[in-house]
């Protein structure tokens, strides 16, 4: 997943995802660091030069020297242009390819059951906010580089020029950041709490709009909105405290720097007022104490926006090393396995003993006297729960055994909440466009679903809201069914897919199912919907966790347990 060689593994630290911009992209910041350490010290040689060039055309008089001192200017500014230019840019790349190593490490761990409260929003803030900040890194690392190599730098002109003043300048600067640094811990406190403040409100959000319809079904969007806004200014909030932070942050950073370099300018002052300093040496060393603002000032923000950068790296790594209980074995699945699955004595919640085949060539619908049972058949089949006791197989292979990229291309396990994607109806069926006219109108057929592209103008292309919140929920399940027949896996499992269907639409869903198993592909059905127990092969009836019969739905029917629970 990704481009370059972008790798998904998950870091094993805050301090190596904190890191990981530098040392993921070593070859990127390698050529760009040294670049904006040419632009910083181009910057710093830009009054040198100004102060070289007034002593050489004072004392000289000469147009020769004078001349050849303003082209080092120009060649100096020519420099100082392309470096940055160029080395920005180097540093740009690191950061975006950074950032989308991390958004994709983020996406692939919010697709994985896992055992986290964060909303969708929240997750979505992760891979955007805490992704950016954190890739920030790259540049911190590079223009900390050049503010301490020019500085070191203009304390080696200014010793070859006045000792004193490159004292003051090697044993002041130290202290003037270590003052900035007293808000910095502060500043990472509060910019974590802003951070959390603000994924939780567009956590509230996604939920808010996918939520939209049954919200106003029930009258619920006073109450909804007033938790939104509550969220809200619990987020602006902590937003006003963390600027406040940065505020005095910079505040702190000028005030002190300010002094430093008023120190600076009164000592080199008095040293040309007493002749120990050219009037082109004045000129460059107050130039260089007001350069000296930016490097200096940039040392004290750098901490500041590490600190930051930590904070989201920490959030990062809450997220990442949320534990995930997908099955991954060691194991492949025979190409000449029947792509078929069994239940042998499976035991675990409500489940008891349970035993079932869904083989080939056959529709096999299950029913329970309640959602906890029907939860856990699912829950065994997508690898988020292990059985107790007893087995379940795919294609003759232990599920708790088989590799997960096997078990995903052979079986295919749709639950009950499954939305369509954002995008087009198009798309949310057929996002790879796979499929010819003749096949897309196929699967239109079997999944009932032409209504819903005959239902607006734009057909096809008609424009599906994030969560399915512009489709109904009849509509949202013909496409959800739509998707999973594109996919057309071996084996395919489906929860409770036409309960906000009609009885109309629901038997052409039967239909097509059967279609499918006339195909030779294996199809189980979670449901208590008689229609769907009706177009089964086998019903599969379990009460109180234990299969109690299994038959065709109309065997089941002479008991009068089953028709209760099933045509009530």
């Amino acid at each position: 997943m990704g481009d370059r060689g972008v790798t998904t593994r998950p870091p094993r630290s805050t301090r190596r995802i904190l890191l990981g911009p530098v040392t993921r992209n070593k070859r990127l910041v390698a050529m760009g660091t040294p670049l904006i350490v040419v632009w910083q010290l181009c910057e710093a040689l830009v009054p040198v030069m100004i102060g070289v060039t007034i002593d050489v055309g004072i004392e000289t008089s000469s147009l020769g020297p004078f001349l050849l001192a303003c082209a080092a200017i120009v060649v100096i500014f020519l420099c100082l242009s392309y470096g940055y230019r160029y080395g920005a840019l180097f540093l740009m790349r690191a950061l975006q390819d950074e950032s989308h190593r991390l958004r994709v490490e983020v996406a692939e761990k919010a697709v994985q059951p896992v055992d986290d409260p964060r909303l969708a929003g929240e997750w979505l803030s992760l891979a955007t906010a805490d992704a950016e900040k954190v890739s920030e890194l790259v540049y911190q690392v590079a223009f900390t580089a050049a503010s301490i190599v020019t500085v070191l730098a203009t304390a080696i002109y200014l010793a070859r020029t006045d000792v004193t003043l490159a004292l003051v300048i090697l044993f002041g600067l130290p202290v003037t950041v270590a003052i900035t640094q007293l808000v910095s811990p502060a500043i990472a406190r509060r910019t974590s709490r802003e951070q959390a403040a603000i994924a939780r409100v567009a956590g509230i959000a996604g939920d808010l709009i996918a939520g939209i319809r049954p919200l106003k079904g029930i009258g619920a969007e006073r109450t909804a909105s007033g938790r939104y806004r509550e969220a809200s200014r619990a987020a602006r909030r902590s937003s006003i405290v963390t600027a406040r932070s940065w505020g005095y942050m910079s505040g702190l950073t000028t005030l002190v720097s300010g002094l430093f370099l008023a120190l600076v300018a009164l000592l080199a002052g008095t040293r040309a007022i007493d002749g120990d300093l050219s009037l082109g040496e004045l000129v460059a060393i107050v130039g260089l104490t007001q350069f000296l603002a930016e490097p200096i000032k940039l040392l004290g923000d750098l901490s500041a926006q590490f600190a930051a950068s930590r904070a989201s790296a920490k959030r990062l790594h809450e997220a990442l090393a949320t534990g995930s209980h997908v099955l991954d074995g060691p194991e492949r699945l025979p190409d000449d396995a029947p792509r078929e699955v069994c239940f042998e004595g499976v035991t675990v919640g409500p489940l008891v003993d349970v035993a079932l085949t869904c083989s080939p060539g056959h529709l096999v619908a299950v029913t329970t006297d309640g959602p906890e049972s029907a939860d856990t058949i699912v829950a065994l089949l997508d690898g988020t729960t292990r059985p107790e006791s007893g087995i379940v197989r795919l294609g003759g292979v232990d599920l708790q055994q088989l590799a997960r990229g096997d078990r995903r291309g052979a079986l295919l396990v749709v639950p009950h909440a499954a939305t369509p994607p954002e995008g087009t109806v198009r798309a949310a069926i057929d996002p790879d466009a796979r499929l010819d006219h003749a096949e897309l109108d196929a699967v239109l057929t079997a999944s009932a679903a032409h209504d819903v592209v005959e239902a607006h103008p734009d057909g096809l292309d008609h424009a599906v809201r994030i969560g399915g919140s512009s489709l109904s929920g009849g509509q949202r399940q013909r496409l959800t069914i739509a998707r999973s027949l594109a996919v057309a896996p071996p084996v395919l499992v489906l929860r409770d897919p036409t309960t906000a269907i009609d009885a109309v639409t629901e038997q052409q869903i039967a239909l097509g199912l059967r279609t499918r198993r006339d195909a030779g592909t294996a199809t189980l059905v979670v449901t208590s919907s008689p229609t769907l127990l009706a177009a089964a092969d086998t019903v599969v009836w379990i009460r109180e966790g234990r299969v109690v019969a299994s038959g065709t739905h109309h065997d089941l029917q002479e008991h009068p347990d089953y028709r209760e629970e099933v045509l009530r």
